[in-house]
């Protein structure tokens, strides 16, 4: 049987797509003309949702010779679900979800997964029974696992029985400054914060928020860029909350009064996890959130991270020059880290010198001296970037502008032949100028060494599953009426849209995959600025954001709300998402 991840049987599953009529020919023809050696198409193709998920699962089934079943909103019985422990269910994605006599039906992702399998067949033979196999999607059997364990009824375990004393335990240590990790080791504060952290990962969070509120303790989840409250606490487990984390994270346990940071790192389904600490002390309190940053689930392509067309071209030909400045714009967490260290990862070899500057670092990449700004002992980026250039470097990332010192620095370094790569806190491309206007940087020097600006946003990918046109509303639709009468007709070509027709847009209603959002998952929508000869002399006569944007769009860039409308179009998202993060 060939293997499902070889190109060969990825074009074999094409095949029967095509064959079956779930997949357009022309929107096949489309993406395989754009398509590089590396490019995975049955990727792209169920990332744009092209194909749905399950079709593609049923097609490998087809190949495979493995029986597909659909087991979304099937409830599995506990005994059942014990048969494969949570941890080896998940490492490997495999699940058990019946049982006749001693005949036990085994779900799989990945059939050719022959760890997987080994596990499997050692289990059959401990428990003497007999296995099918299935194929089963992704989705379906994240869904599925979920039915191991709730956060609330984990963390009602936990909360039984000694908590208040432990509680007082933690706060007799602290006034007696010992002992202090051991009772955080024994108390079932230590298994709470274990399911929070496990939890959080399993449910695709990027932000864990623990917080004090009048009479309790909440803890959200930021899932998709969005907020939810996930976990009502009483207030009295609070302190052992914070002081379990802060012993995780090497903070001190006696100092509540001023803000600290930290990182600390475990292993969740064979994965290694790290988590960046921040606290902060409120009125009669501290807060705590955690940034999740797991590394094997970050994507580090530009294409899957949503570029596409004339901005993916204008993205790897920005970094294929020797010298000059990339500039990457957007606010607090619209992916421009992610960007950048994709950049870094095309750029990687070991021919060059890449040396980074980082607030934190958050992405760790092979190959590449990574540091971390740290003002306590004099380490800024000002400082920093000037000891980078010591170092001798090819390649220099500096995670974000914010000063004039820092952009001399930058654009010195640019000037003399290095590649530099950094961020700016600006709404949109355009505004990435005037900016370094603003911090005295002269016109001729920005002309002379900027050679791109990506502006980015992060929107919420629409569910597959539950998606079904909507009517807009009159003033929206004269909104995206407009938008559409502006965007290039090269555009609707290699999306595949045909503009003659009414176009369409979706809206998901919720359902079990998505669990009732609509969404899953995010994408970029961007927009990219280049530098050409005719920006440059607007820069040095009349740098003005308006007459920026005017050249730019009359030299073909896709502004952000056209690339969003675009994507809307082929179902990757909604307007009222590209409304949300766009209309400022």
């Amino acid at each position: 049987m060939a293997e499902l991840n070889s190109n060969t049987t990825k074009q074999t599953v094409i095949d029967v797509l095509l064959q079956e009529e779930l997949l357009p020919r022309d929107r096949y023809e489309e993406i395989k003309k754009q398509a590089t050696k590396d490019t995975d198409i049955l990727e792209i193709i169920e990332r744009k949702g092209i194909v749905s998920e399950e079709d593609v699962t049923k097609a490998k089934s087809k190949v495979s010779g493995i029986p597909y079943v659909d087991l979304f909103g099937k409830v599995i019985k506990r005994d059942l679900l014990n048969i494969i422990p949570q941890d080896l269910a998940n490492n490997y994605e495999i699940i058990a979800f019946d049982k006749q006599e001693n005949e036990v039906s085994i779900a799989m992702v990945d059939p050719m997964n022959f760890k997987a399998l080994e596990v499997i067949e050692f289990l059959a033979r401990q428990n003497s029974y007999k296995i099918k196999y299935f194929i089963v999607s992704s989705n379906a059997f994240r869904n599925l696992a979920k039915q191991y364990a709730t956060l609330t009824a984990e963390v009602e375990e936990a909360l039984k029985g000694s908590e208040v004393e432990a509680t007082a335990s933690i706060e007799e240590a602290l006034k007696r400054e010992v002992g202090v990790e051991d009772v955080l080791k024994t108390a079932p504060v230590s298994k709470m914060v274990s399911v929070i952290l496990r939890h959080a990962v399993e449910g695709g969070a990027s932000d864990i928020h623990i917080e004090p509120v009048e009479n309790e303790t909440r803890v959200r989840y930021r899932i998709d860029g969005i907020l939810h409250t996930s976990l009502i606490l009483p207030k009295y487990v609070h302190p052992s909350i914070v002081a379990r984390i802060k012993v995780l994270s090497n903070l001190k346990l006696d100092e509540t009064r001023v803000p600290q940071d930290g990182r600390y790192r475990m292993q969740i389904g064979g994965k290694d996890i790290d988590y960046r600490i921040s606290t902060l002390p409120l009125i009669n309190n501290e807060k705590v959130v955690m940034r999740i940053l797991d590394r094997s689930a970050v994507v580090l392509d530009l294409e899957k991270l949503g570029f596409e067309g004339r901005s993916l071209e204008a993205m790897k030909d920005s970094v294929k020059k020797t010298v000059g400045m990339v500039l990457l714009t957007g606010p607090t967490g619209s992916g421009k880290s992610t960007t950048l260290s994709a950049l870094l990862s095309i750029l990687n070899n070991e021919s060059i010198n890449i040396v980074t500057l980082e607030d934190p670092v958050e992405y760790f990449l092979d190959g590449v001296n990574q540091s971390q700004i740290n003002p306590e002992v004099g380490l800024t980026f000002a400082t920093g970037l000037r000891s980078i250039l010591r170092q001798d470097p090819d390649i220099i990332m500096v995670g974000e502008i914010r000063d004039n010192e820092t952009a001399e620095l930058a654009i010195h370094a640019a000037l003399t032949g290095h590649l530099v790569l950094s961020t700016l806190h600006t709404n949109d491309s355009a505004g990435a100028i005037p900016r370094l206007i603003d911090m005295k940087i002269e016109p001729f020097l920005i002309t002379a060494c900027l050679t791109l600006v990506a502006g980015q946003r992060l929107v919420r990918r629409i569910c597959q599953y539950c998606q079904k046109e909507i009517t807009l509303p009159p003033k929206i639709k004269a909104w995206a009426d407009k938008v559409i009468s502006e965007i290039p007709d090269d555009v609707f070509v290699r999306a595949g849209i045909d503009r003659q027709k009414p176009q369409k847009f979706y809206q998901g209603t919720g359902c079990v995959r998505c669990d009732n959002t609509g969404y899953k998952g995010r994408i970029l929508i961007n927009e990219i600025l280049e530098v050409t000869d005719d920006i440059k002399n607007i820069v040095v006569a009349t740098p003005s954001i308006e007459v920026l944007k005017r050249e730019a769009k009359k030299q073909g860039m896709l502004t952000m709300e056209q690339d969003g409308i675009v994507k809307a179009l082929e179902r990757e998202t909604t307007l009222e998402e590209i409304i949300r993060v766009t209309k400022d």
